[in-house]
């Protein structure tokens, strides 16, 4: 697929509103719903400072959408995925919380269940359900045009998060919301590289194919390694499709046919996790006979990286809520939204692990 633009950033601006308190979000299968949102005060989404120009960007007029007041509005949401792992779940949740602090007057959320042709028409249904503004959690980069066409006929602005389309912004979406996902991958090489000391032989638990989160993630991770830490070989790359269970089989079969890894880079928790299990199973230490980094920030991984089981996590933050209607309500106030709206991220690591688990999710 082609490698989406590299994300510019929004105003010092958006901080304010990027900052909004955030309610409670999301918990994995083996959590409880009062114990995984974390500290809303610690887990709160903020707008990465400017390093580059936002570009022109989008006001009301531009994109031809009509004037609307959120509080006597229909919004949709679509989700791309099952709420199977941690990430989705607080995103779901967040979306809903922040929906009713800000008074909607009607929210409506569906799931994909990670089928493209079913988030096509979850969200022509919620056009056809008089949806005004939809907020869109992309499957993958490319294939959403029908329903991005069916939103655009009733000039119904679509915000995407989490992920980016290969499409027009100010055309075909309003804009994009979520992280720097090369950037991500680079933070992630240079944690294995410090976990390893630059050398051994190193595998990479892919994400699902299709989508530029694993695209820049890849790209980050690999070319960083490349130019900073020439002794350490990447020797596998499989796709673990961002769940615990692939993660696991691919980290079983990797044991198998490169039984001399020393590292694994995970392109979620859940596939380090799974990872976890796998080594656990094979009579290998992880952390330490195989070291692990991984992108996400959930609340087992930094609890597993706490107990020395994983050697660096980077965050990649799902509580859109309030940056999402923050940035529609800018818009419908006639404010220009920059095409890409880049948070920032933290990194956990084995020195603040422990103290910093109030604010996984």
């Amino acid at each position: 697929m082609p490698l989406p633009q590299r994300s510019r950033t929004l105003s010092v601006a958006c901080v304010v509103a990027a900052t909004a308190a955030l309610a409670l979000s999301g918990c994995a299968k083996s959590e409880t719903a009062d114990n995984a949102g974390g500290d809303s005060s610690q887990g709160a989404q903020t707008v990465q400072t400017p390093t580059a120009s936002a570009g022109p960007g989008c006001t009301l007029t531009t994109y031809g959408a009509p004037k609307l007041d959120l509080k006597d509005a229909v919004v949709g949401f679509s989700q791309s995925e099952k709420e199977a792992n941690p990430f989705r779940i607080a995103e779901t949740r967040s979306i809903k919380d922040e929906a009713a602090k800000v008074g909607v007057k009607k929210l409506l959320t569906t799931n994909a269940q990670s089928q493209l042709s079913k988030q096509i028409s979850d969200i022509q249904d919620m056009l056809a359900q008089g949806a005004q503004f939809l907020i869109v959690a992309p499957l993958n980069s490319d294939g959403l045009e029908p329903a991005f066409q069916a939103a655009a006929a009733k000039k119904v602005p679509v915000l995407t998060i989490d992920r980016k389309v290969n499409a027009t912004a100010c055309k075909d979406y309003l804009a994009f919301l979520g992280s720097d996902f090369v950037e991500q991958g680079k933070r992630a090489a240079d944690a294995m590289i410090k976990a390893t000391g630059g050398k051994g032989k190193v595998a990479i638990l892919l994400g699902s194919s299709g989508n530029s989160v694993t695209t820049d993630r890849t790209q980050g991770f690999v070319d960083q390694v490349k130019a900073a830490a020439p002794g350490l070989e990447i020797v596998a790359q499989q796709t673990g499709e961002f769940a615990r269970d692939k993660g696991q089989q691919v980290m079983e079969q990797l044991i198998q046919s490169k039984p001399d890894i020393t590292a694994v880079y995970a392109e979620n928790d859940e596939m380090a996790l799974g990872a976890v299990t796998a080594l656990k199973a094979a009579g290998k230490t992880p952390g330490k006979d195989v070291r692990i980094v991984s992108i996400d920030g959930t609340r087992n991984a930094v609890q597993a990286l706490a107990n020395g089981e994983l050697n660096a996590v980077i965050e990649s933050n799902p509580r859109f809520g309030p940056l999402a209607f923050a940035t529609a309500q800018k818009f419908y106030a006639g404010e220009s939204i920059p095409e890409d709206v880049i948070i920032a991220d933290r990194a956990y690591d084995p020195a603040n692990a422990k103290e910093s688990l109030g604010g996984a999710y």
